[in-house]
């Protein structure tokens, strides 16, 4: 038996026919819109829908020269990724928004100096239009320097730092927020306040360190300080590290809710009362927040708006625009840990 001849597949001419307008303006639409008007640009949509019409995306992108993809570059281990649920929230909502404007997102990791060889070469050398950067490290500025010399757009979330102008970004407040904490556990009468703070060589961990030790002012001391990686492990080390040298501490606040997800283990483990005898407080409102016993008080970053204003930047910059800098407010999400 003879199978039936394949189904033609719709070309830019078929849907200009159901539009009713010229080749060309079809072409526009399909890039961009630019130059039709909105009658126009209403009746080739439509078209599209009816005739079925889907883009060739390795035509479009040698007509464009563009890769029509976008890397999610992330300097972190490989654990760390499955780890912490932010990252997957940031990617999540880069992928869903260049998704409205047909581009790809591809998962870069960039942990070791292999990763950030292989890295480099593969965005440098075309195949993608540009980098979401996330958790940038002052220790992978090489890797930096090179997507910038190389005129690779590019977005970081957080601060880049040392690349402040040279590479857009969009970060929460992270000074502000680490000062709210500490103002509301001083609030709730705790007086030895002490903190986990993130790695000093992202600035995240710079900058909620620094609004930590403002918010304290003449009261800061320096004894009353433990550093993590933004790990759960991490945040119990450190814990267990103040425990021993502030015995007497009331108040603790975490860098990141993993951190502090780990203190208040350790401080269940050590017989002390969350938030009786310790108050605990962290910063992102991720999901861990709501799995603590007790329910973890968290600054919230707000991420799906961050991921979105990070593709909205980055979108501007493949287009030729110079880069921007955006710094979104967090917000005090009170629970039962203090």
């Amino acid at each position: 038996m003879t199978p039936p001849p394949a189904k033609r597949r719709p070309t830019i001419d078929d849907v200009a026919a159901a539009a009713g307008v010229s080749r060309g303006t079809v072409s526009r639409v399909l890039n961009g819109g630019h130059w039709v008007s909105p009658d126009s640009l209403a009746s080739v949509n439509s078209a599209i829908k009816k005739t079925g019409y889907r883009v060739n995306p390795h035509a479009r992108s040698l007509a464009t020269s563009r890769a029509n993809s976008v890397a999610f570059l992330l300097t972190e281990s490989h654990d760390r990724l499955f780890e912490d649920p932010n990252f997957a929230v940031l990617m999540r909502g880069a992928s869903k928004a260049l998704s409205e404007h047909d581009i790809s997102l591809v998962l870069i990791m960039a942990g070791n100096e292999d990763e950030q060889r292989r890295a480099t070469e593969f965005i440098t050398a075309g195949h993608v239009d540009g980098v979401l950067l996330v958790s940038s490290h002052s220790g992978r500025r090489g890797l930096i320097s090179e997507i910038i010399a190389a005129n690779v757009p590019a977005i970081a979330c957080g601060v880049p730092l040392g690349f402040e102008r040279k590479m857009g970004y969009v970060a929460a407040d992270d000074y502000e927020g680490a000062r709210e904490m500490v103002r509301y556990l001083h609030g709730l009468g705790r007086s030895r306040i002490a903190t986990i703070a993130g790695p000093e060589d992202t600035s995240g961990g710079m900058r909620r360190y620094e609004g930590y030790a403002d918010e304290l002012g003449g009261a800061f001391d320096p004894t009353f300080v433990a550093r993590g990686d933004y790990s759960r492990a991490s945040g119990a080390l450190a814990m267990t590290e103040l425990l021993e040298s502030q015995p007497d501490l009331d108040a603790v606040f975490a860098a990141n809710d993993m951190m502090a997800a780990g203190a208040i283990d350790v401080l269940l483990a050590s017989g002390r009362r969350v938030p009786d005898d310790v108050a605990v407080g962290g910063f992102d409102d991720a999901p861990v927040a709501t799995m603590t016993t007790p329910g973890l008080t968290t600054m919230h970053q707000p991420f799906e708006r961050i991921s979105e204003e990070m593709v909205r930047l980055l979108l501007r910059v493949i287009d030729g625009e110079r880069p921007a800098a955006i710094v979104l407010p967090t917000d005090l999400v009170v629970r039962e840990s203090a």
